[in-house]
């Protein structure tokens, strides 16, 4: 386009001059100045959609190492005492439970392969269980096997904590378990229970079962069935469970290690040993 600055009219590129008054024609190839503006408000930057990919390429970079340390935290739980219970609830009002061992580990830090330290006494594990409960049949391999890597240098104590009202057998097996012990053979009647618990768990009446187990391990089948009746025995069981109800268990299997209560997550192999780990690091004589 081209403007006649004289009467100010328009005219097409082709004209060299005003119709009107023959004034030369000069072009206006440039808009106003406000359409420069506004066009100039418009235009992307150059420069931010050159780099544009890789600030995006950035952020999901950064998004991406934030949350997997987020869960390497959550999963690891930072050091050997994550393992246990922040504090041992004095409870004995909640409600029995069983809890199944979960198969993966959360707990800590703290090396899975037990320390080369030297201890004056050994880590006391507490296991308060049940022995009909499946979670407790799971668990009992587990304890097995963290015995045989600690050796001396850990302590199995099992406490008895049937819950009688879901384990219609849970009790009787307890008094068989005490019963074998006044006869030296309470680990051996121990052994015999969880690896047998299908085979009884669901009995009518499992005593037969118990008084057979009885014999084949040689303990006088007359004095294990009085035992199984008698109020020592009954005590033993009773002590037991109100020792663990002041401790705050509610349901099983519940590990105490050193007296601090394994947490739920952590009660597996891998977690038993860090925590078993973690206070033969407290232990260690210097």
């Amino acid at each position: 386009m081209k403007l006649c600055h004289t009467c100010k009219r328009r005219y097409t590129d082709s004209l060299q001059y005003c119709l009107q008054d023959g004034t030369v024609l000069s072009p206006i190839d440039d808009p106003p100045a406000t359409l420069k503006f506004e066009a100039a408000a418009n235009r992307p930057n150059d420069s931010m959609k050159r780099y544009l990919p890789f600030i995006i390429i950035a952020v999901v970079l950064v998004a991406g190492v934030t949350a997997f340390l987020v869960f390497s935290k959550k999963r690891n739980g930072g050091d050997g005492a994550s393992a246990f219970v922040a504090a041992t609830p004095q409870n004995s009002s909640a409600t029995n439970t069983t809890s199944a061992p979960p198969e993966a580990s959360p707990t800590s830090t703290v090396g899975l392969t037990k320390p080369n330290v030297k201890i004056s006494s050994p880590v006391v594990l507490d296991e308060y269980g049940d022995y009909q409960c499946p979670p407790c049949g799971i668990l009992y391999p587990m304890l097995k096997q963290i015995e045989s890597e600690y050796g001396s240098q850990l302590k199995i104590v099992f406490h008895h904590f049937p819950l009688a009202k879901i384990h219609k057998n849970a009790m009787t097996a307890a008094r068989a378990a005490e019963a074998a012990r006044n006869q030296g053979k309470f680990w051996q009647m121990h052994d015999r229970l969880y690896r047998n618990q299908d085979a009884w768990k669901d009995l009518d009446d499992p005593r037969p079962t118990f008084i057979g187990y009885a014999r084949e391990l040689g303990m006088s089948a007359d004095r294990f069935t009085r035992d199984m009746d008698s109020a020592e025995v009954e005590q033993r069981i009773t002590s037991d469970m109100e020792q663990g109800a002041a401790a705050g268990v509610t349901g099983t299997p519940t590990v105490f290690i050193e007296g601090h209560m394994l947490r739920y997550e952590a009660t597996n192999l891998d977690g038993m040993r860090k925590g078993i780990n973690f206070m033969l690091e407290r232990k260690a004589v210097s």
